[in-house]
């Protein structure tokens, strides 16, 4: 098969869908495997690297789509890049199509490609194998992005999360006990912050008990526990997912509006729409905003700028998805391995995934 790698181009986006050392696999499998130029070097992955394992270097974006069957991106195609997609081809990346306008599925479906979304690729036993390991990632991120925003001279409150003698830590609230409210509970917690961790689901709290043990209090994420919680929080960080679906608005504009000034909320939600009423997306460049008295951190692609980490952790779960597909096609690959037909979005020129098709109705 014919599998292409395109250079990312949305800003402050470094990783690359597969490391030199995956290609290896995909090369002496068989197949061909297309990288267009510096595509890795955010990532600290020269040409020669992809050279040396056999794959073949490509000097435009237009060049690799247009010679692969296979496109293995990170994050959803720009504008530009829809109009290199062609019938047939097979598009994998982190689509967040429930997010995304309805201009861009009318393209995907007019030109009858097939948009493979990481992010709703399911196992039987309900895990998310690629979302699981980039959200792991982004909540290790978690302390580290407040504690830069807590700062005074970026318009914080002035509090250093783990506190110390004399002085008590910052307080951080997190909804959502799933991949990146766990890992961002537990980052919080190795730093000193004191964390309160909400979710509906009772498993996913007595399993964060189990592992976290007193470090973290988990509350039942009701609406009295949610308004009660927020309004003196440092910190609220929102981890609410719904695979494949619209984010939620857990968080009201009321209770932003009771938070205590220069707060700050982050939303890993807001790939799908975020679970914040006062949220919008934001960039690297500029990351955050004041509304309501209170600081918003609002970047979708929050592990984008530690490419090298992220580009071996998404390589890492994703090779071995890639190998069925390129080995099998994708009708066989969907009929013996399920997490690939949950991953298939968009297909023929109709939307498959459940869920996907109320929401492009609406938008009629």
């Amino acid at each position: 098969m014919d599998i292409g790698i395109p250079r990312e181009r949305r800003p402050y986006e470094f990783r690359v869908a597969l490391t030199p050392a995956a290609v290896s696999m995909l090369v002496q499998a068989g197949h061909r495997v297309y990288v267009e130029h510096d595509a890795g070097l955010g990532s600290g992955f020269r040409d020669g690297d992809y050279e040396a394992v056999g794959a073949t270097i490509g000097y435009s974006g237009e060049e690799i789509f247009l010679r692969s069957e296979l496109l293995l991106k990170v994050t959803r195609p720009i504008a530009e890049e829809f109009n290199y997609m062609h019938e047939g081809q097979m598009v994998a990346a982190f689509w967040h199509l429930a997010a995304a306008n309805r201009k861009k599925l009318e393209i995907l479906l007019q030109r009858k490609v097939t948009a493979l979304a990481w992010e709703t690729l399911q196992e039987p036993d309900g895990s998310l194998p690629v979302l699981h390991a980039l959200s792991r990632l982004a909540g290790k991120m978690a302390p580290f992005l407040a504690a830069r925003f807590l700062q005074n001279d970026l318009g914080g409150k002035g509090i250093l999360l783990g506190g110390i003698a004399g002085v008590p830590p910052a307080e951080v609230v997190i909804i959502g006990a799933g991949s990146v409210g766990f890992a961002a509970a537990q980052a919080f917690a190795e730093v000193g912050a004191t964390v309160y961790l909400l979710d509906e689901n009772i498993k996913a709290l007595q399993n964060a008990c189990q592992r976290l043990g007193h470090q973290v209090t988990t509350m039942l994420a009701s609406q009295h526990n949610l308004a009660k919680m927020t309004a003196f929080a440092d910190v609220l960080l929102s981890a609410v997912l719904l695979p494949g679906q619209r984010a939620p608005i857990v968080v009201t504009r009321e209770m932003v509006q009771r938070m205590r000034p220069r707060s700050i909320i982050i939303d890993y939600s807001i790939d799908q729409g975020g679970s914040v009423e006062t949220i919008r997306p934001t960039t690297h460049r500029d990351p955050i905003y004041v509304a309501e008295g209170v600081i918003h951190y609002g970047v979708p692609n929050i592990t984008g700028i530690i490419g090298r980490t992220a580009t071996h952790v998404l390589s890492n779960v994703t090779i071995g998805f890639v190998q069925t597909l390129a080995r099998d096609g994708l009708a066989k690959a969907m009929e013996d391995v399920p997490a690939i037909a949950r991953c298939v979005n968009i297909r023929d020129g109709k939307i498959v995934y459940p869920g996907l098709q109320p929401l492009f109705q609406e938008r009629a």
